[in-house]
């Protein structure tokens, strides 16, 4: 979402190019084969393009960049999207390695650095790796197939078109046979081919793509416990650093005394951070800093350390009172979003009003791997290893807070052990350089869980209210949401309490009912902590607001749930926005509307297919209850189907189905992976996740009092992957999963116990 972002700011977004070499400048001291650059049109495949531009997306189409073959075969794939079980490090150098008829065991992964100027956007978030970049993987991989083809055509004296490459070989007509690394010198010299020049594969020709049984590269590292994680680096003389960060963000310390820190067996030194003060972008919020030979040590002497803290301009920040202001604003008239028809006409001459008020604590990612940074600042520039979502804008934060130029910095990414969003705000990096340039040594700064937890960007909080008219026969005519939370934009710019555009648009805007009228409208919130995106974003309070008021109006117009989705969301067809009331500029995660159109045939499928899925409608025994949700964010569609159980008092969910229609499925594999892992995650969210402020502090700390998921209320979740030609744009799938949840269960949740709960987290005591 910087990306997206950046404009507003007028920060400018990162440059993009293509690297100029030529075909014969590719040598290494290895002798592997690299390949040139060459231009490609600005809409290529035009049956399936990205969404735009590359240069728009930030796409560089560069085979020299992203190839190399070894003279022994093996072929060398550059992976420039950060990992954290989404599989970007394996799809994309599939797609690479399927298009060039690559063995797939004879090909190795390589994570790219932070470098946007040559690898193009590497910001894994958005859900947008493969519906960006599968087509750039094609190209590459048709490139290097082209050319490897020419080069043993030139060998054999034959026609190009008379040979074929399959399966890490080149094939002649009269039987020969050469290997990849047999080819490299000779293939170096072709002329690298014009899109046009080269045939690509048809969908029944794809070895991997879309298949299913490719498994993600770093999988046996990752369950022998063998894969490189952040704080898996260990440097020469490398010293380890806890912080103890401002309560309160915009606080500092006013006094702090380190003696009976330093005391400590192995602290080493004490040093303060300088301070950030909203807006603190992704800036440190400062502190006290712990430096010591072992981790252990540092944790000791930290909490020996004496600090007075001020708490700032945002010390009376309490989460009951600014809830309750929130609400009390989304009863008013608020800026207007979108406007359809009447729908002050169609409230005040319904013959039925409802109104639901939806509420939601803020959210913190709590990753498995808590942030952590190794950085080593020397006279020949900064080095840094981390795991990071965005690894360019970690190069240039990184940068700025040591005061050096970026070309100085280098990053490499590790493995991340989930991300979610936090991993893309890179604070922790800068506060390692910031360390190691003070003591001159490598340095690792660790968060322990309770600094992941009270020290985050979190998602947002919010307050979502809507209206309903309902004639006469119970058909709903009128439809008013007005949103109220604090926005992203805090983060970045002086805060006048207003969303953006493009928060709006994740699934209240875009809202795509068939009905009449239509308003959403939305009122101010000022911030008072650091607000960051969180996996889904404001996809999240909207579906949860939407997705549990159908769930009531079904209810009190005596239908059942997939009824009411189907009526509200009506016939397929393509929303018109401009007929809807919306802006011919509106955001639509980035894609131009008419190639990611809003498809309610699209959303309506996936609602059936989980419903039919899960058996909706079914007798159940006495305590369960089936829910229903569905939601388009990312430019996919999702329904979830949740089966609920309340026994002895606890709330449950035993099963869970998960519909997705994310166009063409290119790594079916990650796709069940990732909406296994949204539904644990919409789960945790709904039921456990909640963190309030008190004073200005957050109040939770650790899994003890934020809690999670855990194994013995772990769903079975079944996932269906809508199936569609490779012609159908490949869309989101890291992201939209989560939203639809938190409504089905609540939905689950008041079939089978009649009880109705309006606000984030729900609990797990019924």
């Amino acid at each position: 979402m910087l990306k997206y972002l950046e404009p507003l700011l007028e920060t400018g977004a990162a440059s993009v190019r293509l690297a100029k070499v030529t075909r014969r400048g590719f040598l290494g001291t290895t002798g592997a084969f690299a390949l040139a650059a060459y231009a490609m049109p600005a809409r290529a495949f035009e049956t399936y393009d990205t969404g735009g531009s590359g240069m728009e997306h930030g796409i560089v189409e560069d085979p020299l960049v992203f190839v190399s073959i070894n003279p022994d075969g093996t072929v060398t794939l550059v992976a420039h999207r950060s990992e954290m079980g989404t599989g970007s490090r394996t799809s994309i150098p599939m797609v690479m390695a399927d298009e060039m008829e690559a063995d797939w065991s004879r090909v190795k992964i390589v994570q790219a650095p932070g470098d946007e100027p040559k690898y193009g956007n590497q910001d894994t978030d958005g859900s947008r790796s493969m519906r960006h970049h599968i087509q750039m993987a094609r190209k590459i991989g048709g490139a290097v197939r082209t050319m490897l083809a020419r080069a043993a055509a030139e060998e054999w004296g034959v026609d190009p078109a008379q040979v074929t490459v399959e399966m890490h070989e080149v094939k002649g007509p009269s039987g020969q046979s050469l290997g990849f690394g047999e080819l490299a010198a000779a293939a170096m010299a072709q002329p690298v081919p014009a899109h046009e020049e080269v045939t690509y594969k048809t969908e029944a020709q794809f070895r991997y793509v879309g298949r299913g049984e490719v498994q993600i590269t770093d999988l046996h590292d990752i369950t022998t416990g063998s894969a490189v994680y952040g704080a898996d680096v260990i440097l020469p003389g490398m010293k380890y650093a806890v912080i103890a960060r401002p309560p309160v963000v915009g606080g500092k310390a006013l006094s702090f005394d380190a003696a009976e820190a330093l005391k400590v067996p192995g602290v080493e030194s004490v040093h303060e951070l300088p301070y950030a003060s909203m807006p603190t972008q992704f800036a440190p919020l400062g502190g006290i800093a712990v430096v010591a030979s072992n981790t252990w040590a540092a944790t000791q002497g930290r909490e020996r350390l004496k600090v007075a803290w001020e708490p700032g301009p945002h010390g009376g920040y309490s989460s009951e009172p600014y809830m309750a202001e929130m609400v009390a604003t989304s009863e008013q008239p608020g800026t207007v979003a979108r406007d359809q028809g009447d729908v002050d006409a169609a409230l005040a001459g319904a013959a039925k009003t409802f109104t639901g008020t939806y509420t939601q604590d803020h959210v913190a990612h709590i990753p498995m791997e808590p942030p952590a940074a190794i950085a080593n600042y020397t006279a020949e520039g900064l080095e840094i290893w981390a795991p990071v979502q965005s690894p360019y804008t970690t190069r240039k934060d990184a940068a700025k807070a040591v005061g050096l130029d970026p070309e100085m910095v280098r990053v490499n990414v590790t493995l991340l052990g989930g991300g979610f969003g936090r991993k893309s705000k890179a604070d922790y990096v800068a506060e390692a350089a910031l360390l190691s340039k003070e003591i001159g040594a490598p340095v690792r700064v660790q968060c322990t869980r309770e600094d992941d937890v009270k020290h985050s960007f979190y998602h947002t909080t919010s307050a979502e209210r809507i209206d309903v008219a309902l004639d006469e026969s119970g058909r709903v005519t009128g439809w008013r949401h007005r949103s109220v939370a604090p926005s992203i934009l805090s983060t970045f710019a002086p805060d006048e309490g207003n969303v953006l555009p493009l928060e709006l648009a994740m699934g209240m805007t875009d809202l795509p009912f068939d009905l009449p009228n239509i308003r959403c409208e939305h009122g101010k919130a000022l911030a008072h902590t650091r607000i960051g995106w969180f996996r889904s974003v404001s996809n999240i309070p909207h579906a949860w607001a939407i997705g549990s008021c159908v769930g009531e109006l079904a209810h009190e117009l005596g239908k059942d749930q997939r009824q009411m989705w189907l009526e509200l969301i009506g016939a397929p067809r393509s929303l018109d926005l401009k007929a809807a009331g919306l802006p011919e500029d509106f955001w639509n995660y980035g894609e131009p509307i008419a190639e990611f159109p809003i498809e309610t045939g699209r959303l309506a499928d996936v609602l059936n297919i989980a419903a039919d899925g899960i058996g909706y409608g079914k007798e159940l025994p006495e305590g369960e209850g089936i829910g229903l949700a569905v939601h388009r964010s990312f430019v996919s569609y999702v329904a979830c189907a949740a089966r609920v159980k309340v026994a002895d008092g606890r709330i449950t969910v035993p099963e869970m189905h998960m519909a997705i229609d994310c166009g063409f499925a290119a790594n079916p594999e990650r796709i069940e992976s990732q909406l296994q892992g949204a539904a644990v995650m919409g789960m945790t969210v709904a039921l456990h996740s909640g963190i309030t402020f008190e004073d200005g502090a957050v109040m939770q700390s650790n899994y003890y009092d934020y809690d999670v998921v855990r194994s013995d209320n772990f769903p079975t979740v079944v996932t269906h992957i809508v199936p569609h030609p490779f012609s159908v744009h490949a869309t989101g799938v890291g992201e939209p999963g989560v939203p639809p949840v938190a409504p089905a269960i609540a939905n689950g949740l008041f079939a089978a116990t009649g009880e109705r709960r309006r606000h984030l987290p729900m609990g797990v005591e019924a």
